[in-house]
């Protein structure tokens, strides 16, 4: 017998943290847990804390050189770490 309503588990998960109100949380999370793998072990080294808050990632730099660097790249790896999440959840960088 087949259901005609059948839903995947991911979908249904899906929309349980969206009427939660969990899920732009949870993608926060995600972008700034995926700084070190899209941006690489060279450049997760200088890094210190990276977080999300209304929309902008902070990223704290110990090297003037490197936050100099990606300032020029900055609308790039907006783009990229949406992409990788694969969710519009940060519009802006602040390198600190």
């Amino acid at each position: 017998m087949r259901r005609n309503k059948a839903e995947s588990i991911g979908d249904i998960v899906r929309q349980y943290l969206r009427q939660e109100g969990l899920e732009t949380p949870l993608n926060e999370l995600r972008v700034a847990s995926a700084w070190p793998e899209v941006m690489g072990l060279a450049v997760a080294r200088y890094t210190g804390d990276v977080f999300v808050k209304n929309g902008t990632l902070y990223v704290h730099l110990k090297s003037p050189a490197l936050r100099a660097n990606l300032m020029m790249a900055r609308e790039t790896l907006v783009r990229r770490l949406n992409e990788h999440v694969g969710a519009q959840v940060i519009q802006n960088i602040v390198f600190r």
